[in-house]
């Protein structure tokens, strides 16, 4: 005695291989449609990708730089006079216990030009600063060219210019002669960016002791550059302004040059909200275009829907068939949008000199996005082609 016969049913890749012949059938709508839901994936992984990668170079950058180096510059006083620093402030602060490294510099009234044929109204807009030589060991700066003042150098008049100065000046390497009010002052080095303290890029910095010689400098610092160990920066900061100026504190402003940093990377996230907002809405839209597809694809099908229903077909193959096709749809734009978006990422950061870095969270959430717009966009065509009936739709013109 044979078996009772079952009623065939339709296995996982039965249900695939339909979904994926229903996408092959409109190709060029298929492509365009998936094109929505792959800009918004690629705009949102990119602006993760960018943002993530921007913040490990800031962070990177932060953490070569150090965030211990504090700066302490004359203020004005109650009567909005200005104040000078001590002359002796730089000893003054080197006795501070967890003090590790202070130095300074101070501005100085002289112009800079690159010969005497240029007129003084015409000055490129480099001024001059006086320094210790122990102002690049402070700041953990560099000479790109040439080299940086010495004991015996810091008394001659020599100089060395920052990197914008350099520029501005004309002068390409050490052994160029500029003048400075009426003292002509050989280059010995120019200074590589220095990132922490962006204005010394735009000065000529001279000794100390060459700077009394030859200006007439009154030997009160402008502006000291201490280093502590991490732990102690706060409590040094709590006392610095006391220290240097025991009689009017508040006359002395003290701050941390990696704030303004921090405050970058603050920045840099405000606006990453932002363009994931758009991203969002690039989304939303492709979202749309799935559904519209796949309506459009019910209501041109509905014979094909009819034929099966009246071949065997029941209510819930046609309901997973249209739900396969929006999936397979919504991840075919969101596996184009992950690539083009890392790609993105990728060519960006390489051309600004980031290390790339792609959250797999980013990767993950965006082909998840695609996997819910496939069923929410799908959900409503595909139930309505399942609740067609088969005489209805068979005389469907």
């Amino acid at each position: 005695m044979s078996a009772p016969l079952k009623p065939a049913r339709l296995t996982p890749p039965d249900i695939l291989r339909v979904g994926v012949t229903g996408l092959r059938a409109r190709r060029i709508r298929v492509v365009l449609s998936a094109l929505g839901i792959a800009i918004g994936i690629a705009t949102m992984v990119a602006v993760v990708g960018l943002s993530t990668s921007s913040r490990a170079d800031l962070m990177a950058q932060l953490d070569r730089l150090g965030t211990n180096l504090l700066t302490v510059e004359a203020g004005k006083d109650a009567d909005e006079k200005p104040v000078k620093l001590p002359k002796a402030a730089v000893s003054m602060v080197e006795r501070i216990g967890p003090v590790e490294k202070v130095t300074a510099t101070a501005e100085v009234d002289a112009r800079v030009r690159r010969s005497d044929a240029v007129p003084e109204e015409l000055a490129p807009g480099v001024t001059t600063q006086a320094t210790r030589i122990d102002l690049l060991d402070a700041l953990g700066a560099r000479v790109e060219r040439g080299r940086w003042l010495d004991a015996a150098s810091e008394r001659m008049p020599t100089v060395v210019l920052g990197a914008i100065a350099a520029g501005r000046l004309g002068v390409t390497g050490p052994g160029a002669k500029i003048l400075m009010n009426d003292e002509w002052f050989v280059v010995v080095g120019i200074l590589a960016p220095v990132e922490l303290v962006p204005t010394l890029d735009r000065v000529a910095l001279v000794g100390f002791p060459a700077a009394e010689r030859f200006f007439g400098f009154d030997g009160h610092p402008t502006t000291l550059f201490e280093r502590s160990s991490d732990a102690s920066v706060e409590a040094v900061r709590g006392v610095l302004a006391r220290t240097v100026n025991p009689g009017d504190e508040h006359s002395v402003k003290v701050s941390r040059p990696s704030d303004a940093l921090v405050a970058k990377a603050a920045t840099d996230k405000g606006l990453t909200t932002l363009m994931l907002g758009l991203g969002a809405v690039a989304l939303l839209v492709g979202a749309v275009g799935v559904a519209n597809t796949m309506v459009v694809s019910v209501l041109e099908r509905r014979r094909e829907i009819g034929l099966r229903r009246a071949l065997g077909a029941t209510k819930n193959a046609i309901l997973l068939q249209f739900l396969t096709e929006s999936l397979l749809l919504s991840a075919l734009g969101g596996v184009a949008g992950a690539a083009l978006g890392a790609i993105a990422t990728v060519g960006f950061a390489e051309a600004q000199g980031w290390t790339a870095v792609i959250p797999p969270w980013a990767l993950g959430a965006g082909l998840g996005a695609t996997l819910v717009i496939g069923v929410v966009a799908g959900l409503y065509p595909a139930v309505r082609a399942s609740r067609l009936h088969p005489t209805v739709a068979l005389n469907a013109t």
